[in-house]
Formats: structure tokens, sequence, C-alpha cells
């Protein structure tokens, strides 16, 4: 039967630890502050989507607009300017 060899090993100093420890700190912040600025930029983006006013006829009505360039249309001959 052989044994297996052990060997030693070196346990890091509390300083590598350390700076192990606030390299974790760091980035899990990073992370956190990314993800709460996505959530908070969705949000905003549901609470605002189509609020803009349009200047559309209630149903029913008639388009002035077709109105006037009908009318105007039947008025006047079809002008073209040269340049």
């Amino acid at each position: 039967m052989t044994t297996p060899v052990l060997q030693v090993t070196k346990a890091p100093s509390p300083e590598a630890e350390a700076s192990t420890a606030l390299i974790a700190v760091v980035i899990t912040v990073v992370f956190l502050t990314l993800f709460s600025v996505v959530i908070l930029i969705f949000f905003y983006l549901y609470k605002n989507k189509g609020s803009y006013v349009t200047y559309e006829p209630a149903e029913g009505e008639p388009s002035a607009t077709l109105q006037m360039e009908s009318d105007s249309a039947k008025d006047r001959e079809k002008e073209e300017y040269f340049i």
C-alpha cells in the first residue's frame, strides 16, 4: 500500500484575504448599483409610455383638414413655379 503524498499548503496572509474581500465587496456594490439603475429606468419608461397629445378629431366628426384641402383644390388651378 502506498500513502498519498501530503503537501503543505500555505494559508493566505491576512492582507491577501482582506484585499480579496474588498474586491468582492466592490464588485458586488457595482452590480447592485447597475441593477437598481436598470430597474429605475424600466419603471420610468413604464409610467411614461404613450403620454403624448394628438389633435385628431373625435370619432364621427368630419376631418377639417380634408374639407379645407378639397375646397382649395376646387377653387384654384394647379400652379407651377420654376426657379
